[in-house]
């Protein structure tokens, strides 16, 4: 299929030929019929896109208050690559739709396939010819309303939950500051609640249609018309409501809001402009400012969005989905007319000529929609206080020939997220004797993006095709965390070797499952990403501080550090708790510097708070005590390491220094350009074993008691008890 996307380094804009989106539950598979260009968010993404480095950092703040974070904790090479990583990558336009309903998802049962459905989300509805969209995110269209009409869904909702921000009443007058795309919806909207409209905007035509569609009055903010009119209407008092619908760089409309606004009246930002408030005339009217968040209740927050909760009626009225579909009815009872704001309707073939058109001003519009074409096309489907510690059983012998020295590893990716691209792949794009044959994903723009910066022959949404193919040697499961074990599962039984990134189950019941698939195959050719342990310098500690003959105690704190909003860590109920992701990284290191496998587990954290202190205890009395804390200050160093035995002290600074105290002293002899946490080594390891038919780089077993133990975290803070790690088959 097709869609439009745009590169945020370079600026280029192309519409790329990518897979088809898996139709996942909770959701529906839709083939555009309309899409909306917003020409304001849309066209200052756009207009970012071509600034220089300097001038897309001065528009984005808030990212680069991100980056010096990120230097912080990572280094300044890592950051780097990930940030280049996440400029030089396609990245998709559009989020306001209509289309038909092509495949329902499991557990959707309000619309069918051939319904006619407004879609939104800057994640979902995409300028692309085929969209997955969750339940939250779409609508059924009213009987009779047009395809191209009910594509100004998204946008109409956002103007609604601007207007519901400023609480308007009958009788009342508001000034609109903006007459753009947004502003026009607003003043339709405030006439049709019996609010009469004054319109601010530079452009006369656009405050020719504000007037022709409801407004009272329209002129140029910077003449008198505005004030005289607004005079006229409220006998001198000032309006009820001002609604900035304005963007840009000039402070003039928050100074007009000030200036026009009756005492203690509502001033309601919904567009993106300066908001330097005049302090003395905010004050003195008791100006009350209030922000419009998008489409509106729901927005951001990934349970309702992604996992389709919805808010309880009695407690919020009027959500994302509920303000979709309320404007469809409006659009459908004829109370808001879009028709007049379609200034040009572009085939979507045509689409980087149109934007480019609009970038330069010879397209002048309020609104423009892309038409697809009516044609069918293949859909591809996709594929869809005692903790056990499970023993490895094994039928027969694992067949691993080894492979001639010439002959590629061949190798498939499922899942191209973030960590794949910033820190697996880069290895292995690089590595001799090695081909990224095939990457799979659900979204289509992710394995177009993986393919073209990583050089992989192939793009799909297809596992099965993946996992039937016999000219692959390994699979790599770099998905979200709950599909880990049931990938590895299916990727073991069709005999395959397996990297999947932490962690590698989430119940016991998962964890059987895929030991289950070992038994079954006799496939054991399995590795996770525990990759600390193949960090150079902690390997070359733990040769400096040598064997050990007694007990030893272990200290190892992690700062983890607070999640930004809106993260899917924390969508625990789908995801597992943060601990359960990537706790096994501490405790699989702490294992193998004790050469040992833990027996028993302590877990313990405060009433909500997120602070986990656990407890590990090994064979020979050794403990190993992980603080994972997310309170800590955001420069003090992630990963901090004591190691104590026999008179000796092993020390580890973030893996940026490292250090060993005894008869004599060790310390690294320099600091390393960048945090080298073992994934290079981990997957050259890995690719050896591939390559060899050789044993995997960990015995499975560790893997399964690092796992075990990890869940037994879990099973700690829910009793509070210590929870032993019982061996059973």
């Amino acid at each position: 299929m097709k869609q439009v996307v745009q590169n945020y380094k370079s600026g280029e804009l192309a519409v790329l030929d990518v897979p088809v989106p898996g139709c996942k539950p909770g959701g529906v598979l839709v083939r555009s019929a309309y899409s909306l260009i917003s020409t304001g968010t849309e066209l200052m993404k756009v207009s970012e896109a071509g600034m220089s480095m300097l001038g897309k950092a001065r528009s984005r703040p808030d990212q680069v208050a991100k980056v010096m974070q990120s230097v912080a904790t990572n280094g300044v090479p890592a950051t780097y690559r990930k940030v280049m990583g996440k400029l030089d990558s396609y990245t998709p336009l559009g989020y306001s739709l209509c289309g038909v309903v092509e495949q329902v998802g499991a557990g959707i049962d309000d619309v069918k396939v051939g319904d006619l459905v407004a879609c939104a989300g800057n994640e979902h509805a995409l300028h692309a010819e085929l969209n997955w969209v969750p339940k939250n995110l779409y609508a059924p269209v009213p009987d009779g309303l047009a395809p191209r009409h009910a594509a100004f869904g998204t946008v109409g909702s956002i103007a609604m939950q601007g207007v519901r921000q400023g609480e308007p009443q009958l009788g009342e007058v508001a000034l609109v500051i903006g007459l753009g795309l947004i502003g026009q919806l607003v003043v339709q909207l405030l006439t049709a609640a019996g609010v009469r409209v004054v319109g601010a905007d530079p452009d006369p035509t656009r405050c020719e249609l504000a007037a022709r569609l409801g407004a009272a009055a329209c002129g140029d903010p910077a003449s008198a018309a505005v004030e005289a009119a607004v005079a006229e209407l409220t006998g001198g008092h000032g309006v009820d409501h001002v609604f900035l619908a304005a963007g840009g760089g000039s402070n003039q409309p928050v100074e007009l809001a000030a200036r026009l606004a009756r005492d203690r009246g509502r001033v309601v930002d919904i567009g993106k402009c300066r908001l330097d408030l005049p302090w003395n005339a905010y004050y003195e009217k008791e100006l009350d400012v209030r922000f419009s968040r998008s489409y509106g209740p729901g927005r951001y927050d990934p349970s309702y969005e992604l996992e389709g909760r919805d808010y309880p009626i009695g407690y919020v009225r009027w959500t994302e989905r509920r303000n979709l579909a309320c404007f469809l009815d409006l659009l459908a009872r004829g109370r808001v007319d879009v028709e007049p704001l379609v200034s040009h309707i572009a085939d979507f073939d045509d689409a980087v000529e149109t934007y480019q058109r609009l970038k330069d001003g010879e397209l002048k519009a309020v609104a423009v929609l892309f038409r697809y074409p009516e044609q069918a096309a293949e859909q591809e489907e996709s594929a869809a206080p005692e903790v056990s510690v499970p023993e490895v059983r094994r039928t027969g012998t694992t067949v691993a020939p080894a492979r001639s020295a010439k002959t590629p590893v061949r190798l498939a990716f499922v899942g191209a997220g973030n960590y794949a691209t910033s820190m697996l792949l880069p290895h292995l794009a690089q590595r001799e004797g090695v081909e990224l044959s095939t990457v799979v994903t659900t979204t289509a723009l992710s394995a177009a993006n993986a393919q073209r910066k990583f050089g992989f022959a192939e793009a799909t949404t297809d596992l099965d095709a993946v996992l039937g193919d016999k000219s692959i040697d390994a699979v790599f499961v770099v998905t979200r965390h709950s599909s880990h074990a049931e990938l590895t599962r299916q990727a073991l039984l069709a005999g395959k070797t397996v990297f999947v990134e932490k962690p590698l189950a989430l119940t016991e019941d998962e964890l059987a499952g895929v030991l289950a698939a070992v038994e079954e195959s006799g496939n054991d050719r399995l590795q996770v990403g525990f990759n600390r342990r193949f960090a150079p310098l902690l390997q070359e500690a733990k040769d400096r501080f040598g064997t050990r003959t007694g007990p030893a105690s272990l200290r190892y704190l992690v700062n983890a550090g607070k999640l930004q909003h809106g993260s899917w860590y924390l969508q625990q109920g789908a995801e597992g708790s943060r601990f359960a992701g990537e706790g096994g990284h501490f405790i699989d290191t702490a294992s193998w510097l004790l050469d040992a496998d833990p027996v028993s587990v302590y877990a313990t954290a405060a009433p909500g708070n997120e602070d986990l202190q656990v407890v590990l205890r090994y064979p020979d009395g050794s403990t190993a005590t992980i603080s994972y804390v997310t309170t800590g200050a955001p420069g003090f160093p992630k990963e901090t390491l004591d190691l104590v035995a026999d008179g000796k002290v092993l020390r580890l600074d973030d893996f940026v220094k490292a250090s060993v105290y005894g008869s004599k002293k060790w310390v690294s002899s320099r600091l390393p350009k960048a945090r080298d946490k073992g994934q290079n080594a981990e997957l050259a390891a890995f690719i050896k074993a591939v390559r060899t038919g050789g044993p995997m780089p960990v015995p499975l077993e560790s893997l399964v008691a690092t796992t075990a133990a990890t869940l037994a975290v879990g099973t700690g803070l829910a009793g509070g008890a210590p929870v032993t790690l019982a061996r059973t088959p």
